[in-house]
């Protein structure tokens, strides 16, 4: 039985929120795929280890950006 004293994120907000995460995918998502595309290049150094750098922000990001979604289902009326 759902818990009727669950306090969610009001619909208009959610709905926002929504909007924003999935923009903020777009965005990723090219970030992504320069990232690959730079990986293809035989980069030489100091630029090999900014990109090892670039992939290591572009996995956090991209994690937190899933667990804002998470969030945001968990935390909305279904």
């Amino acid at each position: 039985m759902p818990d009727s004293t669950a306090q969610y994120i009001p619909e208009h907000t959610a709905i926002e929120m929504r909007r924003i995460a999935h923009e903020l995918s777009n965005s990723l998502e090219v970030i992504v795929q320069t990232s690959y595309l730079l990986g293809m290049a035989e980069l030489k150094a100091p630029a090999d280890e900014w990109l090892k750098m670039l992939d290591s922000g572009v996995t956090k990001a991209l994690e937190q950006n899933l667990a804002l979604r998470d969030f945001i289902k968990k935390n909305s009326q279904p």
